[in-house]
């Protein structure tokens, strides 16, 4: 299939969800600490980006598509570097505030390319009153051709359920990466896009491609999906749809040394794709 890359500059799209800070620490190790059996990081370099639903969304816009994005934030710091870089790179933001928690922020401490520690600073956001939100939401629909939720556990979408209604009661497909194991708040959603881990958290282990495009699509049928897309990491994905044969997507397979976001990129893509009128 042959993408026209000059209708994605038309493509808005709508994304809710999990807003975090990225962080990242730099530097070089030679040495192991007399304190510990733990190498010694000499801090060189600090880099922050946009996380999570902010990830999905920068994706869009660098992509040459128009992204809003709403969130919750924190009254700290970290909401104003997100803020300013989101500013920076043309995401239109709505992000409501909260004093009582702080701004996810996610801290990774790396070396010679690899990975050497994570740290999460985070409060579940279960306690916030998202009504507010939910509200803001439904007011941009208008201007969007589609909508993506990015839930990654963290309590945004607390209301999913009336989040996915709106739009749909106003014509627009709902793509959803989601998170834990009770995929039913998702029914009547277009498109979700668990990985394997997470499809076979909810189905069972799939021994097989049949056994797994089976499964995926009673799943899909239960939920009143349009499609079920299944980021299978080296092995590609499985795409299901209604009254389709499955379709197995194969990748080209290499080395990496950080995954972080890369469900991010498929359900940016893919809900910039349909924005732009690739059905």
């Amino acid at each position: 299939m042959k993408i026209d890359l000059t209708a994605l500059e038309h493509a808005h799209v709508l994304v809710v969800g999990d807003v975090m800070l990225d962080r990242y620490w730099h530097g070089g190790t030679s040495r192991i600490s007399p304190e510990a059996p733990v190498p010694v990081v000499r801090v060189e370099d600090v880099e922050d980006r946009p996380g999570g639903a902010a990830n999905v969304a920068l994706n869009i816009t660098s992509l040459g598509g128009h992204a809003v994005l709403a969130g919750v934030i924190g009254d700290d710091d970290n909401a104003q570097i997100l803020q300013a870089s989101l500013s920076a790179s043309g995401e239109s933001t709505y992000f409501q505030r909260s004093a009582e928690v702080p701004t996810i922020t996610k801290l990774r401490v790396m070396s010679r390319n690899q990975q050497l520690l994570s740290l999460d600073f985070e409060q579940r956001l279960d306690s916030v009153d998202t009504t507010e939100l939910v509200t803001q939401g439904e007011k941009a629909l208008p201007d969007c051709d589609i909508v993506i939720l990015s839930d990654y556990g963290k309590g945004t979408l607390n209301q999913v359920e009336n989040l996915i209604a709106n739009a749909r009661a106003q014509g627009k497909r709902v793509l959803i990466d989601p998170k834990g194991q009770d995929f039913s708040k998702y029914r009547g959603a277009s498109l979700i896009t668990p990985n394997l881990t997470e499809f076979e958290a909810v189905v069972g282990h799939c021994a097989t491609d049949a056994e797994l495009s089976r499964r995926g699509e009673a799943l899909r049928a239960e939920l009143e999906l349009e499609a079920l897309l299944i980021t299978r990491s080296e092995k590609g994905m499985t795409l299901i749809r209604d009254g389709h044969a499955p379709l197995h997507l194969p990748t080209r397979a290499q080395e990496v040394f950080d995954v972080t976001g890369a469900g991010d990129t498929v359900i940016g893509l893919m809900g910039l794709a349909l924005a732009a009128g690739h059905a």
